[in-house]
């Protein structure tokens, strides 16, 4: 961020001091069972309390001035704002292998909450002790546990951390000497202390994504390869689990063509060279609550160079068998993180791509990452849905799957909250609602994702805060509305704001037993605006929207306070019965808590029930996705 007038400058003395005094109030100690990993020997823990650590963020704070005098908290100036945004991507060494039980703050865990674990995922590493930084889409899984227990009258949480012992961890971290070296490039980073000319280690699975809970098995998952299973209780890496590799031939859908040949050329060297899996599993996975499966998606690792896309969707029962593999070859280059579901369909909203020949030689020398061999293709002014029929080889009304429908607007998916249909069964007819967060194509850019510059290894938060000018750049809510007649055409498509919102919002979720059906209520993560330094990220509230009367409601957390994904627990049958659970990050004071908000109360003051402190040792990043994990809970029927 540029600092050009005298008055930035003394800004920029006066938060970095203020900075580094903040991040280093006592050295990080921790009991004999919770073993450190922020890469500095015991040896020198006393000197390192008095010195920035090089695990503190992305960013280095290597060379800012001392000796300036700690001035009062500088509220909306955009360097402090600026410092504030790297410390939400702090690293963590450190593990907490033996359960740690949390202090209340704030309210207390009701009596009636559910037992159970809230599980998130999201990196824990992005520097190593050689000079090299990595984009936090390319950190190491670092799986958090919340644990909810206790006595009826007495409930309380036990928070525990551990490191996913991926494959590329094994090789990155030296446990003799505690240390780390980053080998693989990962498709979003360049090593400055690795290898770069003819580095080949691309597919960097580090389990950091996605977290679920299913057939009795733990998985943390990352885009583009299998999972990994995590042991229960102690989250020791139990390894990779093949869920979606030798799994048989799927019923195809789609006959092959002219790529296929191109296809037959590139697998040996995507295979062979570069060690990409046949199938690159995706990390959004879906929960078919009613049936009782779990749904996975996966996609060819060749159809990222090719104008075609080839997906493949697994349907596992509660015993993790596989009961369906249904594969669709469709023309088109696309993109997918996120996607959805219906009792008759799998949904796909197509983001198209293409590749770009100038990035791809730069990323093949080293100069530029992996991903710089792609880029995202706006040439057209719509956006393609894609029906795909979950059982046979077509759609109910016997309408073909390939004939993409078209949303009037050009946009960019990023996350789905839910998708359901509604039947007329008289008329024949059919009208599919989908509701999720999208940006525009102008706004997303592969490079700049979270605003990682990974020439300077530094965040630039700006890229997340662009002043919109009447658009609607950023991550906001849509409603897609897709009506189908009896002959299975699209009669009518349309996009609007979700209930007319249009703050900057995401992370959508809704109560997990009403997935796939009507759902009234949704949640996501979304910002109050108040910081003028950071209007949009990180975001700071959680919004909840009712879809039967258009209204909406927040709650707001504290001053220089962020928040991550928010996540529903249910506990009776009603859509709002239970309570959002979501982890605030206080950046200024190097914290995390865990949250309990009373969703029927949110936009009230006493919307929060509770908040629990993570032992300022234990501080952690910014997580991605969660997952609730309440055994014997019973399911909502309609």
């Amino acid at each position: 961020m540029p600092l050009s007038t005298a008055s930035s400058k003394d800004l920029y003395l006066q938060s970095s001091m203020q900075a580094n005094i903040i991040c280093h109030t006592s050295p990080t100690i921790l009991p004999p069972t919770c073993p450190r990993h922020d890469g500095i020997p015991a040896g020198r823990a006393l000197v390192a309390a008095r010195q920035v650590p090089r695990a503190i963020s992305i960013s280095t704070l290597e060379g800012r001035p001392s000796g300036v005098p700690l001035v009062a908290e500088v509220e909306e100036d955009r360097v402090a704002a600026f410092w504030d945004y790297q410390f939400l991507f702090v690293s963590q060494r450190s593990e907490a292998i033996e359960p740690v039980t949390l202090r209340v703050v704030d309210g207390a865990v009701p009596t009636d909450f559910p037992l159970g674990t809230y599980y998130l995922i999201g990196p824990g590493l992005f520097a190593d002790d050689h000079g090299s930084t990595v984009h936090p889409l390319d950190g190491h899984g670092y799986l958090r546990g919340f644990t909810f227990g206790g006595s009826p009258k007495s409930k309380e949480v036990r928070f525990t951390a551990r490191y996913v012992r991926t494959e590329a961890q094994a090789e990155e971290h030296d446990t003799a000497s505690d240390t780390w070296r980053f080998t693989h490039r990962g498709p979003f980073s360049v090593l400055k202390g690795g290898r770069k000319v003819g580095n080949t280690k691309v597919m960097k699975n580090v389990a950091n994504t996605s977290v679920v809970k299913w057939g009795g098995k733990l998985l943390c998952l990352w885009e583009g390869g299998d999972p990994y299973e995590i042991e229960l209780g102690s989250l020791n890496t139990v390894g990779k689990l093949e869920m979606i590799n030798g799994r048989g031939e799927p019923e195809r859908c789609g006959a092959g063509d002219v790529w296929d040949i191109a296809a037959s050329l590139l697998k040996p060297i995507l295979y062979g060279v570069f060690k990409m899996p046949a199938k690159r599993m995706l990390s959004h996975y879906k929960v078919d609550a009613r049936k009782e499966r779990l749904l996975t998606l996966s996609c060819n690792a060749e159809d990222m160079l090719l104008p075609r896309s080839n997906f493949t969707f697994y349907e596992f029962d509660s015993n993790f068998e596989l009961l369906q593999k249904k594969e669709f070859n469709i023309p088109d280059h696309l993109m997918i993180h996120d996607w959805a579901f219906t009792d008759t369909h799998y949904i796909l909203f197509g983001n198209h791509i293409k590749l770009d020949i100038p990035g791809s030689i730069s990323a093949v020398c080293g100069i530029s990452p992996m991903i710089s061999a792609l880029s995202v293709d706006p040439s057209r002014s719509t956006s393609p849905i894609y029906l795909l029929p979950r059982s046979g080889d077509e759609s109910p009304e016997g309408r073909d799957w390939r004939s993409a429908i078209e949303v009037p607007a050009q946009l960019w998916l990023l996350h789905f909250g839910n998708a359901f249909e509604n039947v007329d069964e008289e008329e024949g007819t059919r009208e599919i609602r989908l509701q999720a967060c999208v940006c525009s194509y102008e706004w997303f850019n592969f490079h700049k994702l979270f605003g990682y510059n990974w020439q300077s290894g530094k965040l630039d938060p700006s890229i997340m805060n662009v002043k919109q000018d009447g658009k609607a750049l950023l991550p906001h809510l849509v409603q897609v509305s897709i009506d189908i007649d009896t002959e299975g055409d699209c009669r009518k498509c349309s996009v609007e704001p979700l209930n007319n919102w249009t703050r900057p919002t995401d992370f959508p979720v809704i109560n997990p037993d009403f997935s796939g059906m009507k759902n009234k209520y949704i949640y996501g993560g979304t910002t109050s605006g108040a910081r003028l330094a950071l209007p949009h990220f990180p975001f700071d509230s959680v919004v909840k929207l009712d879809l039967s009367d258009k209204s909406s409601s927040t709650w707001t957390t504290g001053n220089r306070r962020f928040i991550g994904e928010p996540i529903f627990v249910p506990k009776g049958t009603g859509e709002d019965d239970g309570y959002i659970l979501v982890v605030e990050y206080a950046v200024s004071i190097q914290r995390c808590y865990i949250v309990i908000l009373n969703p029927k109360r949110i936009g009230e003051a006493d919307a929060l029930v509770a908040r629990l402190e993570v032992p300022k040792e234990l501080n952690f990043p910014l997580g991605f996705h969660g997952f609730w994990d309440a055994d014997s809970r019973p399911v909502h029927t309609l």
